[in-house]
């Protein structure tokens, strides 16, 4: 496949005012290629395709929608691992979890693909005799998607899919950090049928092509996933416009290790969730929550398997935790060990930055120990291979401990108490709580989303997803009597 590198706006591929250097995080070295930057000119243009194309659609059946996207969705999974060594490449997460994101991006296709067919409204009589009262979605219009770098291609999918499921147009800006992964799947978009302008690439810096996005009263709803600041950012712009924003941001998630756990499978757990994708997603485990009980063996299991991890290239099929994306995250990632050290933590392994037989941003997979929870490094996100213990002597203060951030993403325990999963279940004050399983992972067709400044709006993912990109029109209908 020949890779693309402009934007893509009202059906045509399209040189942008400027370009980036998209580079390779596990070698430096090698440059990806040149990207586009959207000029505000083509922004504008982008947004007047999306606004006449959206109505045309809309009105497209059901059946060529559903087409659309099935397509689109088969053609990522068969693309596999073409895609997925593209994505890893750019990124730096390993291979089978590069391979593994675009796989599940297509499920996200086929999933919306078979919604597009269940868009089945309601009847109700109405309390006047005589009227009818018929209750329908209808389609928001044209939808700004802002998506991240740490899930380029699954995070953009999972909107990207329902917005043109219910029929919307797309304006999407993705981060610029990994603009390939974003022309890969504008490309397959590009060939299965959409109107011209039903579906944009807008490529660019989120303070020059992101905010004009953002600020437009051209945009009927955002949804973006980022930071806090920036997130509350948009919803203070789109608010002077009454868009409508699905905002996910933050986290500061916490697994407990109780006294009764599966100490191997709490261990996997653990790994899983604090270094898996390099600690980059935002629903890592960077606290751990230990019964004092089981916390010595705890620790020492942990650091065990942090020090056996194979840290390398991620497109070497043997490395288990591979770059972190740039070198701005990896100066984040220091200052956030020193961070720790500063609050009193024990380093108990890693905090080093690696230096491997290919120039990139490595670092240790890092344990800190002897943590306290209101310690500014257990309140804020970090995005990094860095999980901090905190040491706790029962079920009660773990729990506390658990909802004690101002955050609200996922949460998770390993226990065999029934009574005790049960209650953190039902406890946990976050959007998503994992029960012997790592806090990372969530499925395609259920909802998503957190609480606190984790998430502002609507749910996203499975059915959930219509009440953000739909509008719903309620009809009094007065038939009279026939003649």
């Amino acid at each position: 496949m020949k890779l693309e590198t402009r934007n893509y706006i009202a059906g045509e591929w399209l040189d942008g005012e400027s370009t980036v250097a998209n580079i390779n995080p596990s070698d430096l070295s090698d440059v990806i290629g040149h990207f586009a930057q959207a000029s505000a000119a083509q922004l504008n243009d982008a947004l007047a395709a999306a606004r006449q194309a959206q109505p045309l659609w809309e009105r497209t059946s059901l059946e060529k929608r559903q087409t659309a996207l099935m397509g689109i969705g088969q053609e990522m999974m068969a693309r596999a691992d073409e895609l997925g060594e593209l994505l890893s490449r750019e990124e730096g997460k390993p291979f089978a979890e590069g391979r593994g994101e675009v796989y599940r991006a297509g499920q996200f296709f086929t999933y919306y693909a078979a919604e597009v067919l269940r868009q089945i409204g309601d009847n109700a009589d109405s309390v006047r005799d005589g009227v009818e009262v018929d209750v329908r979605r209808e389609a928001v219009g044209v939808v700004a998607i802002v998506s991240p770098w740490n899930f380029p291609t699954a995070t953009a999918a999972w909107k990207i899919a329902p917005a043109l499921a219910f029929g919307n147009a797309v304006i999407w800006k993705p981060a610029n950090l990994v603009p390939a992964s974003a022309v890969a799947l504008t490309d397959i978009i590009s060939r299965h049928g959409l109107p011209a302008g039903t579906f944009n690439l807008v490529m660019g810096s989120g303070r020059s092509v992101g905010q004009q996005l953002i600020e437009s009263p051209h945009i009927d709803a955002i949804s973006f996933t980022g930071s806090v600041p920036v997130g509350r950012g948009i919803a203070v712009a789109a608010a002077g416009n009454f868009t409508r924003v699905q905002l996910e941001m933050g986290s500061k998630n916490a697994l407990v290790v109780m006294d009764d756990a599966d100490m191997d499978s709490a261990v996997a757990c653990a790994l899983n969730g604090a270094f898996g994708g390099t600690g980059q997603k935002c629903t890592a485990s960077s606290r751990l929550v230990v019964h004092a009980a089981v916390h010595d063996e705890f620790v020492s299991r942990l650091v065990a398997g942090a020090k056996a991890l194979k840290i390398g290239n991620a497109l070497d099929r043997t490395t288990q935790m591979g770059p972190v994306v740039s070198a701005e995250q990896l100066a984040q990632n220091v200052a956030s060990v020193a961070m720790a050290k500063a609050n009193g933590g024990e380093l108990a392994c890693g905090g080093d930055v690696l230096t491997m037989p290919t120039e990139g941003y490595y670092m240790a997979p890092t344990v800190f120990v002897g943590t306290r929870n209101e310690w500014e490094v257990n309140q804020e996100e970090l995005f990094a291979p860095m999980a901090c213990v905190i040491k706790v002597d029962s079920y009660a203060e773990a729990l506390a401990t658990v909802n004690d951030t101002r955050f609200g993403l996922t949460a998770g325990i390993m226990t065999r108490d029934l009574a005790r999963a049960t209650h953190f279940r039902r406890n946990a004050r976050t959007g998503c709580v994992m029960v012997n399983l790592p806090t990372a992972g969530t499925d395609y067709h259920v909802p998503f989303g957190g609480r606190g400044e984790s998430s502002y709006g609507p749910r996203e993912q499975g059915q959930y997803a219509k009440d953000f990109y739909t509008v719903v029109k309620t009809a009094y209908i007065k038939a009279n009597e026939p003649v």
